[in-house]
């Protein structure tokens, strides 16, 4: 079954509710509204009629002249004892007659209603046949019956058009979406009204353009991965061509290593990068940051650490935030060109900053960041610093350093800091960077682990 035919099946439906409950609401209101006009009157009549034989003016009563109206008398036992015709029917119960005091109440019989109240030495009852009240409604009941069985078709007719006319957009694009192959991801045509469709196709489309762009960026990474790597393995299918003629030139050798081992690099890197991307989970642990840069510094011999004697615990991954140290580290040893000219700072401060406060030094240097997005929380957090005597980024380098296949003057794969600013980034934390001729440093701010945590 169709959306269109549920659509129509839901509101026929509805429609025949509808009307139903108009019938029944209808027949309900007349009978109620006429018995309730009957009673009424009949209750005034009464008390009209006591009043005047207890004040010795029966003659004076005038009775209604719309509708059958009668006046009978009882005994205070019950018994009828006047009646207005020798055959009269309109008889209140003899219960009814006992209980009956100077307040008139009325009293509903299948085929009449009447009103009782007692007077001196009997009780008086004022009656109507109520028949032609439901002649009334039976009457009307079939009118409206009549009007309904014209209006139910009627009705379900415009829903079947108006459901037709409502649902033309989604038609048109259900149509043009089940026309595409599985690459096309160009955006849906809409021209209907900005509607909950309207928003879900503007959805759609917004989704279609994410995957057009991850499409693209996932080309071009693949372009930029078959380049990077085709250079290096054309380099040591050289050698290695060069060393089969001659398999004792161990410049030759140690040419095709130095190319194997920046090729391995460049390929841990990329499956890091592409980890990074498709799993952004930490598996956090509580880290001691000074134990950590330690062991990241003690891999560099000459490189300087200068932090606390005691420094809080942060929550992180700390495979994952020492491969960030590395990749640092090994950014900045060789761009300076020696681990001696290469320091690591580490301090806290309030929130991370252009111009972070450095107790170990300060200066004003050109900045950019990685995440300018970003509005981190006001808490405190923990900063270290990779510092480099090296010769410096260019301005026109810096806005673009965390891209994929970004090189600085170093070298290198070209990955490193793009891993770095992933990781940076699935700690809640950030990496700015600052660079001047004669100095580069890069700093990392991670939220601290405060106590109640």
């Amino acid at each position: 079954m169709s959306f269109r035919t549920r659509l129509i099946l839901a509101y026929t439906i509805l429609w025949v509710l509808i009307l139903a409950l108009t019938l029944t609401i209808a027949v309900y209101s007349i009978n109620f509204g006429l018995y309730g006009q009957v009673e009424r009157t009949l209750l005034r009549y009464v008390n009209e009629v006591a009043q005047l034989y207890a004040s010795g003016r029966a003659g004076e009563i005038s009775l209604p002249r719309s509708g059958p109206v009668s006046v009978s008398f009882y005994s205070s036992g019950g018994q009828l004892l006047i009646a207005p015709t020798p055959d009269f029917e309109q008889k209140v119960p003899k219960n009814f007659i006992r209980a009956a005091s100077s307040t008139a109440k009325p009293y509903y019989a299948p085929s009449f209603m009447a009103a009782y109240q007692e007077i001196p030495g009997a009780v008086v009852v004022v009656s109507q046949d109520t028949r032609y009240i439901e002649s009334i409604s039976v009457t009307v009941r079939n009118t409206l019956v009549q009007g309904m069985a014209f209006l139910l078709p009627l009705g379900a007719l415009l829903i079947v058009l108006a459901a037709r006319l409502s649902l033309i957009p989604l038609h048109r694009a259900a149509s043009e979406v089940d026309k595409r192959g599985p690459h096309n991801l160009e955006p849906i045509h809409y021209t209907g009204p900005k509607d909950d469709l309207g928003l879900m196709v503007e959805k759609v489309n917004d989704l279609l353009s994410e995957l057009r762009e991850a499409q693209a960026r996932e080309r071009a990474f693949l372009a930029e991965v078959s380049h990077e790597l085709r250079t290096p393995l054309t380099s040591l299918n050289g050698y290695l061509e060069r060393l089969s003629r001659n398999p004792d030139d161990a410049e030759m050798l140690e040419r095709a290593r130095k190319i194997a081992a920046h090729t391995a690099r460049m390929v841990q890197d990329l499956l890091a990068l592409a980890r990074g991307e498709a799993e952004r989970s930490v598996n956090a642990h509580i880290v001691n940051l000074g134990d950590l840069l330690r062991q990241a510094v003690g891999e560099y011999p000459g490189v300087v650490l200068k932090m606390p004697a005691e420094f809080p615990e942060v929550l992180g991954d700390p495979d994952r935030l020492l491969q960030l140290a590395r990749n640092l580290i090994a950014n900045a040893v060789r761009a300076a060109g020696a681990p001696e000219k290469v320091q690591v700072r580490v301090w806290m401060v309030k929130e991370p900053t252009d111009n972070p406060p450095d107790p170990y030094e300060s200066a004003d240097e050109l900045r950019t960041t990685s995440t300018p997005e970003m509005k981190p929380p006001k808490q405190p957090w923990a900063a270290f610093a990779i510092v480099d005597r090296g010769p410096g980024i260019a301005p026109e380098v810096l806005p673009r350093l965390f891209t994929r296949f970004a090189r600085g003057p170093e070298g290198g794969t070209g990955l490193g800091l793009a891993i770095a600013k992933q990781i940076a980034e699935a700690h809640g934390g950030e990496i700015r960077v600052a660079s001047r001729p004669g100095e580069t440093r890069f700093t990392v701010f991670l939220p601290l682990l405060l106590e109640e945590e």
